[in-house]
């Protein structure tokens, strides 16, 4: 099958690469020149384990281009992977979705399936398929079909996913799209497929994604108290995982959640409800406890040291979580702000993400390559991000290397026993 995806992000770019992987033709569209350009030398302009790779596995069998009548006029079905970023007051921006639909209607000579893969409101489709069909001479049928892809993991989340959730309002669509993804359904991927009206597949992102955003929030929370009684987070989350119903992932306490979905997710769908005429009080729960979370250490330090003023801090880890160089949301520009804000000197380190910190920060701050340099003579640490850089790294170096070897760490990386042993005044979440 021919097929294009317009936007060659997170999820338009592994969309992509992993439908060429099963045996279709695919052509990638993007207005930036520059991406495409990497993309055509075979370069991922993302990091993402195993998507390079495949790229080239796939070479033969997927196409970038910048000219959209180039990807859309031949083609059978149309992806749209674009962002939908949050506008000021929550909402989902959904500009970039129209402007990719108005470039198809613009050069199509013929029907054409337009799969919804960018997360969008309730709804969305409809009014989609109504605006492009309106006094048009060729039908364009919409589909939904949300990513449940992780960072880090999107490959695999894709080719191995838990499943493929396919909305549909026609039976001419619902053939299309059950042709599409059949090698994934078939062994040796075994995918199970799901297929429903479009209403609720547009709702099965916002749901899984906001649940998942609660389950972090709800642990944070109960982290919280544990400090405070002088109970283990660690022991209490591994006990609740053995319970099949509330199962083992998303129990981590730390730092909140982060990226490009579920701080977004929470939002829209909070102000979907709004519009609705109901008010999403677990939800917003969750938001509010996640803004609170990013700040746990930044208000420790506080209470420690009192000003921060002049204060050498290092930072270890910038992305939102480990496997990604994604910043969107990452607790490391909440604390950076808040720790220049105070009049603190400023110390990063992180494996993949310097590149793109830079870019915010310029000279603001001090950049590092190693943990070593990045310590050195500092009188407090904060951990952000659990690399695996920093998850191994000798703790004697702290005490041997820093100012004052006060480690905050928001991801509870150490063993208690071992910071203990090693001689460092050392705050985790919940322990």
């Amino acid at each position: 099958m021919k097929i294009a995806v317009a936007g060659t992000g997170y999820a338009g770019l592994v969309t992509a690469v992993c439908l060429a992987k099963i045996g279709h033709t695919v052509t990638c569209v993007d207005v930036d020149k520059e991406k495409i350009n990497m993309l055509k030398k075979l370069k991922c302009p993302i990091y993402e384990d195993g998507l390079e790779e495949l790229m080239v596995q796939c070479k033969n069998d997927i196409f970038y281009t910048t000219e959209y009548a180039e990807a859309y006029k031949n083609c059978n079905v149309i992806f749209i992977g674009v962002g939908t970023p949050e506008k000021e007051d929550g909402s989902a921006n959904l500009e970039y979705v129209y402007k990719v639909c108005d470039e198809i209607k613009s050069c199509s000579r013929s029907d054409k399936v337009i799969v919804v893969k960018s997360t969008v409101p309730i709804g969305t489709n409809k009014k989609l398929e109504l605006y492009m069909n309106n006094n048009s001479k060729y039908k364009f049928h919409f589909v939904s079909n949300p990513e449940f892809l992780s960072q880090g993991t999107a490959v695999r989340d894709t080719l191995n996913a838990s499943r493929i959730v396919v909305g549909t309002n026609d039976n001419y669509s619902r053939k299309i799209m059950e042709e599409l993804y059949r090698p994934l359904t078939k062994s040796p991927y075994n995918v199970p497929y799901l297929s429903m009206n479009r209403e609720s597949a547009e709702m099965v992102k916002y749901a899984s994604n906001d649940f998942l955003a609660l389950k972090i929030s709800y642990i944070n929370e109960i982290a919280n108290i544990c400090e405070k009684t002088g109970a283990n987070i660690d022991d209490v989350a591994l006990s609740m995982g053995y319970d099949d119903r509330i199962g083992k992932k998303f129990l981590k306490a730390g730092m909140g959640y982060g990226g490009s979905c579920f701080p977004k997710d929470t939002k829209a769908l909070y102000y979907l409800a709004k519009n609705l005429g109901y008010e999403l009080k677990t939800v917003s729960s969750a938001i509010e406890v996640n803004l609170y979370q990013k700040q746990k250490l930044i208000n420790k330090a506080k209470e420690d040291f009192g000003s921060l003023e002049n204060k050498k801090v290092a930072v270890l880890g910038l992305s939102f979580k480990p496997g990604t160089d994604d910043l969107r949301e990452s607790p490391a520009i909440d604390n950076v702000n808040m720790l220049l804000d105070y009049g603190a000197v400023v110390n990063v380190y992180d494996p993949i993400s310097i590149d793109k910190f830079k870019k915010i920060y310029k000279n603001k701050i001090n950049y590092y390559h190693n943990i070593d340099d990045t310590i050195k003579d500092c009188d407090f640490v904060f951990i952000i991000t659990e690399w695996k850089e920093i998850v191994e790294y000798d703790l004697n170096k702290y005490k041997d290397l820093m100012n004052t070897a006060v480690v905050y760490d928001g991801r509870n990386c150490y063993n208690l026993d071992e910071v203990l042993e090693a001689g460092i005044k050392y705050y985790s979440i919940g322990r």
